[in-house]
């Protein structure tokens, strides 16, 4: 067991490309469906805004637009990650969560500088399975110090 990571995996589609990402199922608090965020004055063009989450106040990120892709166009398969950024919950938004698996470390290479459409600087690593590639991501870099900082205010204002 300790030779292996278990991933949450999500897919990410622009035109007709369909990527594969993975996070450390440790990250994931839970996953929800796409609600529509109240949008945040002066946030970050990739922060979609916020939403209430049982109580809690949270940041809902459009991770196609933090990568630079093309917006994601919402579906009935599209969901909310809701994941922990070094203390801080996160939601981002992806087309679809397809499954839970464990990956051998064995498997895992490190990531290249470019990996569908991302630079290395968010990767972890490229799983290998059979017939496919995962592009594991570091949920702790998907956002600046100075980015957490600004949005962890903007939930205390509000919460």
């Amino acid at each position: 067991m300790a030779d292996e990571i278990q991933l949450v995996v999500f897919k990410l589609k622009t035109g007709d490309t369909i990527c594969e990402y993975g996070v450390p199922i440790t990250q994931v608090i839970e996953i929800i469906p796409v609600t529509t965020p109240t949008r945040l004055p002066q946030a970050p063009d990739f922060v979609e805004g916020i939403i209430n989450l049982r109580g809690k106040i949270i940041p809902i990120i459009d991770i196609k637009k933090r990568f630079d892709m093309t917006s994601s166009i919402l579906s009935s398969e599209s969901r909310s990650v809701v994941v922990d950024v070094e203390g801080q919950t996160v939601g981002i938004m992806v087309d679809e969560v397809s499954e839970v698996l464990r990956l051998s470390m064995n498997s895992i290479e490190p990531p290249p500088a470019l990996a569908g459409g991302i630079t290395s600087e968010y990767l972890t690593g490229v799983g290998k399975l059979e017939d496919r590639l995962l592009i594991l991501l570091d949920m702790n870099k998907i956002l600046s110090e100075g980015e957490r900082s600004e949005l962890l205010s903007v939930g205390a204002k509000v919460n």
